[in-house]
């Protein structure tokens, strides 16, 4: 019998655990999901206290998601976070910041925290005229190479994060940084597969800078703005026949048909004649190929850094057999530069695809866009 009582009373004992643990109701960790409409490369989770931001795709390829905790100096002595856990505890709100892409200098004027610009490798790449002012005041501090930062300058202006890109993560610079204490965040815009999550990338920065609603509305402005003018240029009945890139050597690189650079041809309504392909990174093919293919293009759309007719003859004498060449029909972004010969495409155009989407359209569909001047592209010199 005694076997029997005490199987029993074991049984009584876990039933009662069980019944009660029904009624324990525990508080959900998860308070937010923040909803992106394009951008994949990243997730933002708003929970009591503290935002978590992961980033999925730092650089192609990436094997990792890297995760971070945004938290204010108050919940930070409150809140016990494994550190381990996460590759760096963001204390905001940000007063100093360092970020490393002149991509990421549009997100800081449009949420109005430029001034919260310390220190940027290359500042004669910049062509902000905002942040070119603050230079020559003298509160940006030049800090190098992306590739090799001068660790100690920026270590003596003790940003509370860095904003960084990787290629492929072995940015060693930025692995003393993050070593030293102060946090290192990557931006993983550039890897998008498309013009407009590319741009939903300001809701990262919106996140950092307590500026979630400017972001989502200023997001929501360009993604509209995008939207109309592909539905304009979609009522449009002729497409015509796209050439892009130029001979470097002996490759001629442009874009494939899954780029981004695609996406806009594609949206502006034009026929781009490698809209096909597909791949990672530009094509690169022979000059034969390209000359069959697109001898007779109607426009010829960036070719590469040329920046006039005469340097692109002298880059390749080839170049001058296209019949866009002969008619005078190519456009360039290389020639709007800023005071120290920054090219403004390279900086703006990602944050502001509508921009770039409406200058394609302007150039091969003239009638669309009446009253509309490019920003971007110029017509070669």
């Amino acid at each position: 019998m005694r076997p029997f009582v005490f199987l029993v009373i074991v049984g009584l004992f876990f039933s009662c655990k069980q019944d009660k643990g029904i009624h324990i109701k525990l508080p959900p960790l998860q308070q937010e999901q923040v909803v992106l409409k394009h951008a994949t490369g990243f997730s933002i989770t708003k929970y009591e206290g503290f935002t978590s931001i992961e980033i999925v795709t730092p650089w192609p390829n990436a094997k990792n998601t890297l995760k971070y905790i945004l938290v204010n100096k108050e919940n930070a002595a409150k809140i016990a976070f494994m550190k381990d856990a996460y590759d760096g505890i963001i204390i905001t709100p940000i007063k100093n910041s360092v970020v490393t892409s002149t991509t990421h200098l549009p997100a800081l004027e449009l949420l109005q925290v430029e001034n919260a610009l310390v220190g940027f490798p290359g500042t004669d790449y910049i062509s902000s005229t905002t942040i070119r002012k603050r230079i020559d005041e003298g509160h940006v501090t030049e800090l190098g190479k992306n590739e090799g930062l001068n660790t100690e300058t920026l270590l003596a202006l003790k940003p509370d994060v860095v904003v960084g890109f990787g290629i492929d993560g072995s940015n060693r610079s930025l692995e003393t940084i993050k070593q030293s204490g102060i946090p290192v965040i990557f931006n993983g815009d550039w890897v998008e597969s498309s013009p407009l999550a590319k741009a939903e990338w300001i809701k990262f920065f919106g996140e950092l800078f307590e500026k979630t609603e400017i972001a989502d509305s200023i997001f929501n402005s360009i993604e509209q703005n995008y939207l109309d003018a592909k539905k304009l240029a979609k009522n449009v009945s002729n497409s015509p026949t796209i050439l892009s890139g130029a001979m470097h050597s002996d490759v001629w690189y442009l874009p494939n048909g899954t780029s981004t650079e695609a996406q806009l041809f594609k949206d502006a309504n034009t026929n781009y004649l490698w809209n096909d392909t597909k791949g990672s990174g530009s094509l690169k093919l022979n000059f034969e190929s390209v000359f069959v293919t697109a001898k007779n293009a109607d426009i010829w759309l960036n070719p590469s850094n040329y920046s006039s007719y005469q340097n692109l003859k002298n880059g390749n004498k080839n170049h001058t057999l296209f019949k866009a060449f002969q008619n005078k029909n190519i456009y360039t972004f290389t020639n709007t530069t800023g005071a120290t010969g920054g090219v403004l495409y390279y900086e703006l155009g990602m944050m502001r695809p509508d921009l770039v989407l409406k200058d394609i359209i302007k150039i091969c569909h003239p009638d669309v866009l009446q009253d509309y001047k490019p920003y971007f592209f110029k017509p070669l010199e």
